[in-house]
């Protein structure tokens, strides 16, 4: 897989390479290109160049692209999910449905003649107007990761690109092939050549980004530490940066709650695309001796799912994406055994006949975990469901508030009282009352709190258009030239 810039597949040899794995065989599916600093200047470049004329496009002309870039991922929708099923892992459902999610960001740009709509005051003094305009920051970067390689760039590029700007996306290596598929749809649905590029490559491509003069700002999701890392370094060059980083998401369960709803929305939040979701529930905390009842349920539930490869028919839940992944999250799983939690589900014995080499961890539950354990404090990006034990609502939002991540929360519960003093205490950005994954729709901004999230502007909604622009604002006067005078006062 070479870099797409400028309409094109690049020619030259990168410097390195880096495979590309089948998941579900545990095998070398092809390779990645490893761009450096010359290959990210190559890509600026040609964006800046292309970015001078989409600018001056008019905002029908821009949502005429969109809408066709719309149509042609529809009309791709099962070839994109392939991609992303064959080098992530994910179920073919869970890829189109990822592939979905990506259409409706899609949408919302569609509307830029209306999201880019300023504000106009009339006479702020005798014959003076102000008005304020939105427009383009020029070049901008999307650093995007392994777990949506679909959704994720979509929830930057058509936004970023209906604003006015050129786009480089710099997708994961894990699994780069559906980053140049959108940029070759996009100039299908006839985006000129150089507005939509992608690098790929690992740490020198991303820093190279970083530091570019003609970068104007920087677009990120991935973890906590590399979040951090891209917000201080592209701040320090002085860009625009928003940069998602981890989480540790809980779900609490109240004893009026409906113990089968809730368990239901456990397994699903919990297991779903093998946990790797910077908004799956990680943590079930049982509120006022509910734990057992609700820990027979969720057995239940994890006893009927299926591991298998993404690509088999009824397949719940595929692999992981690497097998050094696998490694990670199977140390986390012992950890919290060597620690004293009771392992109640261990997905660490699934055998997928066929696939033997397969990166594949089964759904994995632990019980009485304790907040000092890994496999709590950490991030584990894995099917592995914690469940804690506490004895009120208020010691459960307690917890959530003590750690060190604030993306998102949830509580299942029938009583109106608690859920109106959840959402206003808990500190977390997006919550769900009775809903497991609370990802808001596309015209709500998408972000958490404290290290889930460097900068102050969410994903897509009205925060993707501010981020993606930057205002001006424009004080005016049309009066007989008769009429003015010299004076010296501040005006007002």
């Amino acid at each position: 897989m070479q870099h797409f810039v400028g309409g094109a597949h690049a020619e030259a040899e990168p410097p390195a390479w880096a495979d590309v794995h089948d998941p579900a065989r545990g095998s070398v599916s092809g390779r990645v290109a490893l761009g450096d600093a010359g290959a990210v200047a190559e890509a600026v470049k040609v964006a800046l160049d292309a970015q001078a004329a989409w600018a001056e496009e008019s905002l029908g002309g821009r949502q005429q692209v969109l809408l066709e870039f719309i149509r042609l991922i529809e009309r791709s929708r099962d070839e994109l999910a392939e991609l992303v099923t064959g080098e992530h892992g994910k179920t073919l459902a869970d890829a189109r449905a990822e592939v979905n999610a990506g259409l409706d960001v899609a949408k919302f740009a569609a509307g830029i003649p209306h999201l880019l709509k300023g504000d106009f005051s009339e006479n702020v003094s005798r014959g003076v107007d102000t008005y304020s305009i939105r427009q383009p920051l020029g070049v901008v970067a999307g650093i995007t990761p392994f777990n949506f390689p679909v959704m994720v760039p979509m929830w930057m590029a058509p936004i970023a690109i209906a604003c006015g700007n050129a786009f480089v996306l710099k997708p994961s290596e894990k699994d780069p092939s559906a980053g140049n598929r959108l940029a070759e749809l996009a100039l299908e649905a006839g985006l000129p050549a150089g507005v939509f590029n992608v690098v790929h490559g690992g740490a020198e491509a991303v820093d190279a980004l970083l530091a570019h003069p003609d970068v104007a700002a920087v677009s990120f999701v991935g973890s906590t530490p590399v979040a951090r890392h891209v917000y201080e370094t592209a701040a320090k060059h002085g860009k625009r940066v928003q940069a998602l980083g981890g989480a540790k998401n809980h779900l609490i369960v109240l004893p009026d709650a409906d113990l089968d709803a809730a368990a239901d929305a456990l397994v699903s939040a919990a297991y779903g695309s093998a946990g790797e979701r910077c908004m799956a529930i990680s943590v079930a905390v049982a509120v006022g001796g509910v734990g057992d009842a609700l820990r027979e349920r969720l057995v239940a539930r994890i006893e009927r799912l299926s591991t298998a490869d993404g690509h088999d028919e009824g397949t719940d839940m595929g692999p992981l994406v690497t097998a050094d992944h696998l490694r990670r999250v199977s140390g986390y799983v012992q950890a919290g055994a060597d620690a004293g939690a009771d392992l109640v589900v261990d997905g660490r014995e699934v055998r997928v006949p066929g696939r033997e080499n397969g990166f594949f961890l089964a759904p994995t539950l632990i019980d009485h975990v304790r907040p000092d354990m890994t496999v709590y404090t950490d991030e584990i990006f894995g099917p592995v469901l914690s469940m804690l034990r506490v004895d009120s609502l208020e010691e459960a939002v307690a917890l959530i508030n003590g750690g060190e991540y604030g993306n998102g929360v949830s509580l299942y519960t029938r009583d109106g009282v608690a859920a109106r003093q959840f959402q206003h205490t808990v500190q977390a950005g997006m919550v769900g009352l009775n809903v497991p994954i609370p990802v808001p729709v596309p015209y709500f901004p998408f972000g958490g709190w404290k290290h889930s999230l460097f900068g102050d502007s969410g994903q897509y909604g009205e925060d993707g258009i501010r981020f993606f622009t930057r205002r001006k604002v424009v004080t005016s006067r049309w009066a007989p030239s008769a009429g003015s005078r010299v004076d010296l006062r501040f005006p007002g």
